[in-house]
């Protein structure tokens, strides 16, 4: 998928600004898909909306019938409903692993068919690209599928150039290998549509650091991604996250980093949309967030551990961050656990 592919139609969203309409996802999970597959897929795109603050993606799970589904964990899997002709979106996205032909027979492929038609693209997760291939969807196109098909999958299926990616995109065609790729998958997506810094975020929600490209051999997120297409950025972040406790200024950043803080402000607002000092209070911040949810710190002990020199300072920055204040951010979280 080029960047404009998903795009052509719909307006991208700008740091701080809302998006007309979120981008609408369907998702299609096959019996005996893996459970891990199915929250690569679906967790990233619900991290990004709670990181942005925004609606900017809609998916509904469907399958074959409307029931739950199966997974090879054995755990069922509810379904908003059925897959049916009169669907229409921007991305369809198609999970399956063990028995996708038993699972996918003549009449869904036929249906499948129908409805490619009516979405922007179509993506298959682990063995969904064994159901794209039935579909005729990737005649002609690149794709990947598991490692573990991959001879079965070239000989059934000639006229696909089968690459052993870990992610490919071709068009408005997307192939992932597996679980881990469909998180690679999902964060080049908000990439494409939201920009770096928002496919930052919602990596570092999952502590998920894309240590290989898309493009590796089987056998994104951060800073990995960041790092390949700016390594002095990545270097920059490092600092700031070893500095957390001790803020440090950007001429500092910029020393340990090897460049000038001029290289500094220019690169992170080329690459991150920000400045390098909008950017480390807001990783601050973050850090502080996770602090009031996830622990019974006092808030004068989390406003030290990430740098601020006085609990009032503290204070005004979260709640102008968050939207609320720390106390309230905790008590919401704890009624909600």
């Amino acid at each position: 998928m080029t960047k404009d592919d998903l795009n052509a139609s719909r307006p991208k969203a700008k740091s701080g600004a809302s998006i007309t309409a979120p981008l609408d996802v369907t998702i299609l999970v096959l019996p005996e898909s893996s459970m891990l597959s199915v929250a690569s897929t679906i967790d990233p795109l619900r991290a990004c909306n709670r990181v942005s603050r925004q609606e900017l993606i809609r998916w509904r799970i469907v399958t074959v019938d409307g029931a739950a589904v199966t997974m090879t964990s054995g755990l069922p899997l509810a379904a908003h409903g059925a897959i049916d002709e009169t669907m229409t979106g921007d991305l369809l996205i198609i999970i399956a692993a063990f028995n996708h032909a038993t699972h996918a027979g003549r009449n869904t492929i036929a249906l499948l068919k129908k409805l490619a038609r009516r979405f922007a693209a179509v993506a298959g997760i682990e063995a969904g690209s064994w159901v794209m291939a039935r579909m005729g969807i990737l005649e002609g196109r690149a794709a990947t599928t598991h490692w573990e098909d991959f001879e079965e999958f070239a000989q059934a299926f000639p006229n696909t150039d089968l690459l052993t990616q870990r992610i490919v995109v071709d068009g408005n065609v997307m192939t992932a290998g597996g679980a881990s790729p469909a998180l690679d998958l999902m964060l080049h997506l908000i990439r494409t549509r939201f920009g770096h810094r928002l496919a930052l975020e919602v990596a570092s929600v999952f502590i998920y650091d894309e240590v290989h490209a898309s493009t590796d051999v089987q056998p994104l997120i951060s800073l990995g991604r960041i790092a390949t297409v700016e390594p002095r950025v990545a270097a920059a972040i490092r600092v700031m996250e070893r500095a957390i406790e001790r803020p440090v200024s950007s001429a500092v950043i910029a020393r340990r980093a090897g460049m000038s803080v001029r290289t500094l402000e220019t690169l992170f607002l080329k690459t991150i949309g920000e400045s390098p000092a909008a950017y480390f209070t807001k990783l601050r911040l973050q850090t502080a967030r996770r602090m009031v949810i996830d622990t019974d710190l006092p808030m004068q002990e989390i406003a030290i551990r990430t740098g601020f020199s006085s609990l009032s300072a503290f204070s005004r920055a979260f709640t102008r961050h968050a939207g609320a204040p720390a106390m309230e951010i905790r008590r919401v979280a704890r009624l909600a656990n």
